[in-house]
């Protein structure tokens, strides 16, 4: 292990070294490479997803080899402990969700009272139990797909000669998964950067909208406009856009004292009235349909792969976003500054910090991200925006930012997991004929165990090891 560690310190060392035109380039190359190969990348990820319950098979077999170079099960044991705990709340919780959930949808079985009620306990009983499996196989199937299927279509498209179309179609579930993510995932950075900083920007559902909205005008109202340049203008327009709007909320708070929940609520209620007078007026491209007309195809953001997939670039977007954040808060001094402002404003403006400023560019930066989910919907899925855009992101960022301990790679797992459970909703509603709300009881249980460990400890037995450094960052009180 020392030498390994050696040797990666030469090499670090020996990058340093290079002249900076050099790292440029290298970089540029590695971009390029990346962006030639995306389609095969994104290929490969989404069948991975698919297949995710034969890789950790595979993977613990690995482990398995390896430690018996090691010392056998004690080692394997103490090295799953060490990686795997911090995971081990967070899956118990959406076990017990789960769980919970499936009560609910054999509570709520008709088929099941009917046979109830003629007499026929047990065969109520049973048709309650055999729902509840075909609903959880749907929302399994709907969200990552079926493995025994996935495997099929990649025998058929090597040996068989069909190419590349079974094994899209096999991986429709987890590209439609990180789809639904994508929005989340930009919603859910801005609230934890708000509440990194010590805001509570309850505002990212209009911001969401702000950005949408621009991005999609911008989309259509230049259409000579190549792409190359066109759809990085959009882009940067809507998440501009949107980050003033939250900046306003900022400027307020640092002017006048105004609480930034009170602030963003109502300029949520503004962005959706304008937004409202806009598509059903000025913008309607037909009329009676509050719909703006479709923006150029030089403004879509691409996608990876042919239909049915409809993995785009967002994604990728997204998960650069998350990088950015954390390496802002935790890298630079303006990160540095957000969160001891947050931790507390009185300290940090006795350190000289300006913390005035720091509100403004905290609500901005918030804005920008949440901003960005919208421009995402925008260009990348509907290539234009309707009365009733609203989708609830904006509010269910709030719970992604407590469920991700405001941590980016917390933010974008949580979101990840909305994205899954988003996705399977519709398949478990169109084939077990279960409401998708019983995935938002689901998640909000999920939630709930998330914000309280203790009844996660309590039921399943787990020690207390008193770690604090995983608690949930959250904005300060309202006499802040």
């Amino acid at each position: 292990m020392t030498e390994e560690k050696q040797g990666l310190g030469l090499f670090k060392s020996r990058i340093a070294a290079w002249p900076s035109w050099a790292k440029l380039v290298s970089v540029a190359a590695l971009l390029g490479v990346i962006v030639l190969v995306s389609k095969w990348l994104i290929l490969l990820l989404l069948v991975a997803l698919g297949l995710w319950p034969i890789l950790v098979l595979l993977g613990l077999g690995i482990l398995g080899v390896v430690s018996t170079r090691h010392g056998g099960w004690p080692w394997m044991k103490e090295w799953l402990g060490t990686k795997l705990k911090p995971l081990v709340l967070p899956a118990l919780a959406v076990l017990a969700a789960l769980i919970l959930g499936g009560f609910v949808i054999m509570l709520t079985d008709n088929a099941a009272y009917q046979a109830i009620g003629a007499g026929q306990v047990g065969k109520g009983i049973g048709l309650a139990f055999k729902n509840l499996v075909r609903a959880y196989v749907a929302l399994y199937q709907g969200a990552l797909g079926s493995p025994a299927r996935i495997l099929s279509a990649i025998f058929r498209g090597a040996i068989g000669g069909e190419g590349l179309k079974p094994i899209m179609g096999a991986v429709r579930g987890p590209s439609d998964s990180l789809v639904q993510s994508v929005p989340y995932i930009f919603a859910g950075l801005a609230v934890a950067l708000g509440f990194r900083s010590g805001l509570f920007n309850i505002g990212a559902e209009g911001q969401i909208g702000v950005g949408w909205l621009v991005s999609v005008i911008v989309g259509f109202s230049f259409p000579s406009l190549p792409g190359i340049i066109l759809l990085p203008m959009a882009i940067i327009a809507g998440a501009l856009a949107a980050g003033i709007w939250g900046a306003l909320a900022g400027l307020l708070k640092a002017e006048t004292g105004a609480h930034e929940v009170i602030t963003t609520i109502m300029f949520n209620y503004i962005s959706f009235r304008l937004s409202e007078w806009i598509l059903c007026g000025p913008l309607e491209n037909v009329q009676g349909t509050c719909r703006t007309k479709d923006v150029v195809p030089a403004a879509y953001l691409p996608k990876f792969l042919d239909h049915p997939v409809t993995m785009h670039w967002g994604f990728i977007l997204a998960l650069l976003a998350a990088a950015a954040t954390a390496w802002l808060l935790f890298k630079t001094t303006w990160g540095y500054e957000m969160r001891t402002v947050g931790t507390n404003p009185d300290a940090a403006r006795y350190g000289g910090m300006n913390v005035s400023r720091t509100y403004v560019l905290a609500m901005f930066l918030s804005g920008l991200l949440a901003g960005l989910a919208g421009v995402s919907q925008g260009l990348g899925l509907t290539h234009n925006i309707a009365l009733g855009f609203s989708a609830g992101y904006g509010f269910d960022a709030i719970a992604l930012a407590l469920l991700g301990k405001s941590n980016p790679v917390g933010v974008v797992g949580a979101s990840i997991l909305f994205g899954v459970l988003r996705a399977g909703a519709a398949r478990m509603q169109s084939l077990a004929g279960i409401p998708t709300e019983i995935v938002q009881i689901v998640q909000s249980l999920v939630i709930v165990f998330i914000a309280a460990p203790a009844i996660i400890k309590a039921v399943y037995r787990l020690k207390d090891d008193g770690d604090e450094s995983r608690q949930t960052v959250f904005s300060r009180g309202w006499g802040s």
